[in-house]
């Protein structure tokens, strides 16, 4: 299989297990995204990847080869980190150099593969200038261009956008991407933050106490998380504790609510969670139960007007639910007042664990 495995991998700390049996395959050229809280496994992960930490059991393979014990200067992986690691004493050109002379390149090769690569990052002029005369994005961008310089089979990244203020950080996950895009490099970055990876990845790997759990595309993961910790940890959501009437059906607030049916619906009474995204539900003044019967009434608590979107914070029989909509949408409600709302059969998921 071309590109990167991992089979059955583990890592303990002192009796801690931070990777704990974990199987990935990860394709050529893919961007993938190691997702997961503080604590989570996902660094150690990338480093058992990056060569950098060996695990105590378990197979890193790459397009089929078995680099388990390859130490990290044999696998030439281009690597950045959150500290970015640029030599402050050495120029723009030297940093992005230093490789390629380490590995024996002659000076004119140096300087055009050099000129090329600050080309590609769209930094054709500073190439001789210090380190401490760049700005965050800059820097950033020299870091990119220097683990290029090795002409990288997979490219790792921990967390490197993390100081960048918030306009730079999406500007650079953007030209990240594009740049991934454009040069098909196998890249993994490690991140905690759900948004830059849902921006930026072909393929989600969520993990959480050292185990994956779940592996998918962005709006796949999204849309139809597989438990109750990756439904919450992915963007906004309801939560809400339900009980199972039929296949299809459960009871939330003293009310059936129609559902997707899950794969193997859990028996009639048992105790499930109904998930459902804020911005799935409906707002309305009237009495309508919805095509599909799936309308209750609520109380408003809360409403905070965001610009692009309205954000209200919803009482339902005791239950609070949260949802969000458009301001050319908002039925004008605020605190106190009485509202339905409705929840789309498609958009409401079973979860049971």
């Amino acid at each position: 299989m071309l590109g990167l495995e991992l089979r059955e991998v583990s890592k303990t700390f002192g009796g801690m297990r931070a990777v704990d049996r974990v199987s990935l395959a990860l394709p050529q050229g893919q961007f993938t995204c190691f997702l997961g809280p503080s604590g989570c496994g996902k660094t150690t992960l990338m480093r058992i990847v990056a060569g950098l930490e060996r695990p105590n059991a378990g197979t890193v393979l790459l397009n089929g080869k078995d680099i388990t014990d390859q130490p990290a200067h044999r696998r030439q992986f281009g690597m950045i980190f959150q500290s970015l690691a640029l030599f402050p004493h050495l120029s723009v050109e030297e940093n992005i150099a230093y490789s390629m002379r380490l590995r024996g390149f002659d000076r004119r090769q140096r300087t055009s593969r050099v000129a090329e690569l600050l080309e590609l990052i769209q930094l054709p002029d500073i190439g001789k200038r210090n380190i401490a005369q760049l700005s965050g994005g800059q820097r950033q961008r020299v870091a990119i261009a220097r683990a290029l310089a090795q002409e990288p089979s997979v490219f790792l990244l921990d967390e490197p956008l993390s100081a960048l203020d918030a306009k730079l950080r999406e500007e650079m996950q953007v030209e990240l991407r594009l740049l991934q895009q454009r040069l098909k490099i196998t890249t993994i970055l490690v991140t905690h933050d759900q948004r830059e990876a849902m921006t930026m990845a072909d393929r989600i790997v969520v993990m959480a106490k050292g185990r994956v759990q779940q592996v998918g595309a962005p709006l796949e993961i999204y849309r139809n998380p597989a438990n109750r910790f990756v439904a919450d940890f992915i963007g906004l959501g309801n939560l809400l504790d339900a009980e199972m009437m039929a296949p299809d059906l459960v009871s939330f607030a003293n009310r059936p609510i129609r559902v997707t049916p899950p794969g193997e619906a859990p028996v009639a009474g048992a105790r499930v969670t109904l998930s459902i995204r804020p911005e799935d539900i409906r707002i309305g003044l009237g009495n309508d139960d919805g095509p599909d019967g799936n309308s209750l009434p609520a109380r408003v608590t809360f409403v905070r007007d965001v610009g692009a979107n309205i954000e209200a914070r919803l009482d339902c029989a005791g239950r609070p639910v949260v949802a969000v909509t458009a301001p050319r949408d908002w039925v004008g409600a605020g605190p106190g007042d009485q509202v339905r709302i409705t929840l789309p059969s498609e958009a409401c998921r079973i979860l049971t664990e």
